[in-house]
């Protein structure tokens, strides 16, 4: 054993100066890519935009995005207005009313296991409960070639249909206490064909903090009501791929079936 010590001891300075060999070799290799890719490449020119834009847009009014990209302005709420009282009491009636029938333990919500499943659920039901009020008009908010998108924000249009008063609502489920985390919970992806947004209005989350399955039922703790006239929301370009870009089979190098267990073989004696 003290010979083994011995002999790594002194090949551990042959071995320091082969690793610095190695990532200098590769520094240099790298160094000399990106030169060549920032030479003749538009992709690069595009990437260093990209990393400009993320240090730079840190703090930026989401109103300025949506009027940038869609070309609609968001209005802040207002509770003095007939309106928007109107609104705000259809959108609070009906949470109280879906929140309160998820009380019963027969529910079938209970039966879900993921709280984004739950919330998926929730929304449908507040959506409908909202449309069913009189002089209020809850839907999916179509894109601008008429067409129903589940996916992206936001979730719901309400109008007020004695005004004509438009409100974009986006329900979010979260877990209680977790107000102050900077984990991603909202993100806007701006593209034409797929744009929701058609309208000037006012744009609101309602937020539904839970605490979990208690005894095997969702609980939910409070609800609240967000105006995003003045929220600020920052850039992260990042690039994205599906798992039909990574497996190819063209790029698979090696492949074999996971090891499966054999009773018969568990169960015979040991040699």
């Amino acid at each position: 054993m003290e010979l083994r010590r011995m002999a790594c001891r002194l090949l551990e300075p042959a071995f320091k100066l082969l690793l610095i060999g190695l990532l200098t070799v590769q520094n240099l290799l790298v160094t000399d890519a990106q030169a060549s890719v920032t030479a003749g490449s538009d992709a690069a020119e595009l990437v260093q935009k990209l990393m400009q834009a993320s240090e730079t847009l840190h703090s930026i009014r989401f109103a300025e995005v949506i009027e940038a990209a869609t070309g609609q302005r968001i209005f802040p709420i207002d509770p003095e207005r007939d309106s928007d009282r109107r609104l705000l009491a259809a959108i609070a009636s009906a949470t109280h009313s879906v929140l309160s029938d998820v009380l019963n333990p027969d529910h079938s919500v209970h039966a879900i296991g993921r709280i984004n499943e739950v919330s998926n659920r929730l929304e449908d039901y507040l959506m409908r409960t909202i449309d069913a009020i009189p002089g209020i008009y809850c839907g999916p908010p179509l894109t601008r070639q008429g067409t129903v998108q589940s996916a992206g924000y936001p979730d719901m249009i309400l109008l007020d249909e004695a005004t004509g008063r438009v409100v974009y609502l986006d329900p979010k489920v979260y877990r209680d206490g977790s107000e102050r985390s900077g984990f991603r919970t909202f993100y806007y992806e701006p593209k034409e064909d797929t744009n929701k947004i058609n309208f000037s209005a006012s744009h609101l989350i309602l937020g539904l903090s839970h605490l979990g399955k208690v005894n095997g039922q969702w609980t939910f703790e409070s609800w609240n009501i967000v105006d995003l006239i003045d929220f600020e929301v920052r850039l992260k370009a990042e690039f994205q791929a599906s798992n039909r870009d990574l497996y190819r089979a063209e790029a698979i190098i090696q492949s074999a079936p996971a090891p499966v267990n054999n009773p018969s073989e568990q169960d015979s004696p040991q040699q």
